[in-house]
């Protein structure tokens, strides 16, 4: 996928909506800031740019990266059930190519993901709620640069994805599921329930907690080359990551959020799991040596 021509595409689809704003109030074509071009109230093209830091590279749990990272994105949705997009990580330091064997990558991309997809919200009456869809493909490139050329390893993968959550109750349970494709082969899926309060107007508290489940390929993938697991391997399955999350989220306006959160990451449910966690931490530095990790991220999202 020609990821300059998809965030070109993105950027003039951008413009292209703006366009619309002098059109008058009697034409049937119009746009509003936040919610993209829409035809007689049919949405026809809308697009998001986010723009996410992180203060560690977090993967299942464990530790992918003990320094920040930036992850900026686009993504462009199409009679609000196709959508298309990209977005990629950047190491903010050395620290993460060097504890990783990669290099430094400071201000470079690592990955950059290429992802297409069908979402939609359907009603299901007031009793069951709003049911949401959200099934996708994505390709995951890591520049050459981060190969471990000596093992003739390529770190590229791709991923099937299918999220389904239930909105309308106190408790809104979420479903993830992923199956990768290239890497490992591996399934992973994680279930999580949360509730929003709305602090004042615009502005929202979510907090949230989260369980992660993967198959013995998956577990596999992240943990059987380790040095304590060289010989012997790893092949178990069964709980993986349990997440603690609290997110705050302030429209500045019609097209512009800001969000915050705080999370805690734990291994807490299987001994195996948590030995072998610890141990891929501990990739990090003797201090690293342990199961659960704060992190701390900052967000920023344009809709137009």
């Amino acid at each position: 996928m020609n990821v300059k021509k998809l965030i070109g595409a993105a950027l003039f689809a951008i413009i292209a909506n703006g366009a619309f704003a002098s059109e008058s109030e009697g034409n049937s074509l119009s746009w509003a800031p936040g919610d993209g071009i829409s035809y007689n109230e049919t949405s026809i093209l809308s697009t998001e740019a986010t723009l996410n830091f992180h203060s560690k590279y977090m993967s299942y749990g464990v530790v992918y990266g003990n320094d920040p990272i930036l992850v900026p994105g686009v993504c462009a949705t199409f009679f609000d059930w196709a959508y298309i997009g990209v977005e990629s990580i950047f190491d903010l330091t050395k620290g993460n190519g060097k504890g990783f064997g990669y290099g430094n990558r400071a201000g470079k991309y690592t990955t950059i993901d290429a992802f297409v997809g069908l979402a939609h919200e359907f009603d299901l009456g007031e009793t069951i709620g709003t049911l949401s869809v959200d099934f996708g493909y994505m390709y995951e490139y890591f520049t050459r640069n981060t190969q471990k050329v000596e093992d003739g390893c390529i770190w590229d993968s791709q991923y099937l994805m299918l999220e389904m959550s239930l909105d309308g109750h106190w408790l809104v349970p979420t479903l993830y599921v992923e199956r990768d494709l290239m890497y490992d082969n591996g399934t992973y899926a994680s279930l999580t329930l949360g509730h929003e309060f709305e602090i004042y107007d615009g502005l929202t508290l979510t907090p949230s907690i989260g369980q992660g489940l993967g198959n013995s390929l998956r577990t596999k993938g992240y943990f059987a080359e380790l040095d304590k697991y060289a010989e012997k391997g790893f092949n178990h399955g069964g709980l993986m990551d349990t997440t603690i999350k609290v997110e705050l989220e302030y429209a500045i306006n019609d097209w512009l959020t800001f969000g915050a959160y705080v999370a805690y990451y734990d291994y807490l449910f299987d001994d195996k799991m948590r030995e072998a966690a610890a141990a891929y931490n501990a990739q990090w530095g003797s201090r690293s040596d342990k199961t659960w990790n704060f992190v701390g991220g900052l967000s920023l999202t344009a809709s137009f």
